[in-house]
């Protein structure tokens, strides 16, 4: 805990109580005014500083030419140190009780740009990309379609359950994202047919990158994972459920996961996500010594997800949950990866597995909100029912840790289904 953790401290940059980007947040980003190269930033309030810009003036704890860069591996290489010193500098340029950047008017107008001007990037060049299958809620509600007397498979509970993903089809938030197509076998087909999916799914996903690398051979205890994680950021595990039912047995989730991952812009830090950190569940039976952990890791992250159709005015949430559910957190994660001697990189993403409460209501996919089609989703406004996403529709996430009079956010993670680009071999 350190003075950026003071719910009193304010920014001479007015910030509305209910935005997630207070003093207490600055997360990272890479972004690209109109018409310029990307460069790295901080959101404050409504407006992304460019530290590129800054740090040619003032000392922020890393060189300019660091931030002037269309990712955030090599400001992010520089260690945890660093991301610490550069935050809490920019914490200082930007407080209420200095007036150096404030009263700088040249400056100011050269690294203020206002976040609805400019374009975010995918903040990392991603190496790797891993996703999770960790919440304990989830699994069971996926596994009791399939096994109801016996839900979860006799690893679950022993470690952390996932598979690698394809890291080259990682998008940012405000990307469409293409109906994929792909092989599915229905129950009365004698063959299997390719076409476009007939269940795309959202699932919804707290993701963390990396910031430090490990030798190839190494493991990764869990008392050194936050030397490794740099930030967090929302994800979408875009799912076509139809192909994933017909491909994943014997080895798993392949092409009805690969077409599309969509991530939030800004990387919260560890360090802003820090007050907010809980005891996690209790797990049961104890886990093997190496998943063994000490201090607070899950955390207290209110997540939504939001729907709008093609027909509707705005969006209606459908889900409601919280992240401090989530059965295995993230340093047994990233524990587990290493345990092998996996070499991390910096810059490799983490996504947690699709998060799901208790209630009908927390669940945080179609395929458990509408039980498989079978209790379809109603939308208010228009009567629309859903089973799994139609095209046009608009899938919109957030996530914030609430303090005491501001909020620690993540911003948003959206996307909008287009229609396939070839639909002639659908029958």
């Amino acid at each position: 805990m350190d003075k950026t953790h003071d719910p009193r401290a304010t920014s001479w940059i007015e910030v509305d109580p209910s935005s997630d980007f207070p003093i207490q947040n600055l997360p990272f980003g890479v972004f690209s005014p109109e018409g310029e190269a990307p460069r790295v930033g901080v959101a404050i309030g409504e407006f992304v500083l460019d530290l590129s810009a800054v740090a040619q003036r003032f000392d922020i704890g890393a060189p300019a030419e660091v931030f002037a860069s269309r990712s955030l591996n090599r400001f992010v290489s520089l260690g945890r140190e660093t991301w610490r010193e550069v935050r809490l500098r920019v914490f200082d340029l930007l407080h209420v009780d200095n007036g150096s950047l404030r009263e700088d008017a040249d400056l100011r107008s050269r690294s203020l740009f206002e976040r609805t001007r400019v374009r975010m990037q995918v903040p990392f060049e991603i190496g790797d990309y891993v996703d999770f299958y960790s919440s304990e809620q989830h699994a069971t509600n996926v596994g009791s379609m399939f096994r109801p007397d016996n839900p979860l498979m006799p690893n679950w509970k022993h470690l952390p359950v996932g598979y690698n993903g394809r890291a080259s089809s990682v998008i940012v938030s405000g990307t469409p994202v293409r109906r994929p197509l792909g092989q599915t076998k229905p129950a009365d087909a004698e063959s299997p047919l390719f076409g476009p999916t007939k269940a795309l799914d959202f699932e919804l996903e707290v993701g963390f990158f990396t910031g430090k690398e490990n030798p190839l051979g190494e493991i990764v205890p869990t008392s050194q994972a936050r030397e490794f994680i740099f930030g967090l950021v929302l994800v979408n595990d875009w799912s076509a459920r139809d192909v994933q039912r017909w491909e994943y047995q014997p080895l798993g989730p392949f092409l009805a996961k690969s077409f599309a991952t969509t991530v939030s812009p800004w990387v919260v830090t560890l360090d802003a996500l820090e007050p907010f950190f809980v005891e996690g569940p209790v797990q049961d039976p104890p886990v093997l010594p190496y998943l063994r952990y000490e201090g607070k890791w899950a955390l207290d992250l209110h997540l939504e997800v939001w729907l709008k159709s093609t027909a509707m005015s705005k969006h209606q949430r459908i889900c409601k949950t919280n992240f401090r559910q989530m059965y295995w957190n993230m340093a047994q994660q990233l524990a587990h990866q290493a345990s092998n001697g996996t070499n991390i990189q910096v810059g490799d993403l983490y996504a947690s597995g699709t998060v799901s409460g208790d209630t009908p209501d927390s669940y945080g996919s179609m395929l458990e909100l509408a039980w498989r089609g079978e209790r379809p989703l109603k939308l208010d406004e228009t009567g629309e029912e859903r089973s799994f996403l139609q095209d046009g529709d608009s899938v919109l996430m957030r996530g914030w840790c609430e303090g005491e009079g501001y909020r620690v956010g993540f911003g948003e993670c959206e996307g909008t289904v287009l229609p396939p680009l070839d639909s002639s071999s659908s029958d």
